[in-house]
């Protein structure tokens, strides 16, 4: 039996075909070793270098040539509208991973948070959609936690 295994990722744009898809939820697209199993029922093991932040249309390379294709599945969310500035800023100063439209903010469902934002006077619309917020600062990716230097003691009150 062969154990097809997934070392390289090709980003969304660098491929033309795919063979079957794998459709995850946003935690699921961070990862660096897991077994997966596609649509089609290929099984397969990712085996990377590193913890690797995948986004909708990316596509994993098997061994045997095959790319398989990741979908971003639907999970639940919160649309968020108003005062965007400061409801973004609110979000973010949780440290809270947020989708950014035109017209309106996307985070996960967290009834804590969904408080907070009708307090300050955002309308929310309760919806499943796929999850894709904002990376990091520094390029493609998530956020991993951030940095204010050597002592640098903050507060998010």
């Amino acid at each position: 039996m062969d154990h097809l295994t997934a070392q390289t990722i090709l980003r969304s744009g660098q491929w033309l075909r795919s063979d079957s898809r794998v459709v995850l939820g946003y935690d699921a697209r961070f990862l660096r070793r897991k077994r997966l199993v596609a649509e089609d029922g290929s099984s397969f093991l990712v085996d990377l270098a590193e913890t690797t932040s995948l986004d909708q249309g990316d596509a994993f390379q098997l061994s045997d040539g095959r790319l398989i294709v990741v979908i971003a599945a639907e999970e639940p969310v919160v649309e968020v509208r108003g005062d965007l500035p400061r409801l973004a800023w609110h979000i973010g100063n949780r440290h809270t991973p947020c989708e950014i439209a035109g017209d309106h903010l996307v985070i996960r469902r967290d009834h804590v948070l969904e408080k907070m934002l009708a307090g300050l006077g955002a309308a929310l619309t309760l919806t499943s959609a796929p999850f894709k917020p904002e990376g990091g600062a520094y390029g493609h990716g998530r956020t991993m936690g951030h940095d204010h230097g050597d002592g640098n003691f903050h507060f998010h009150g």
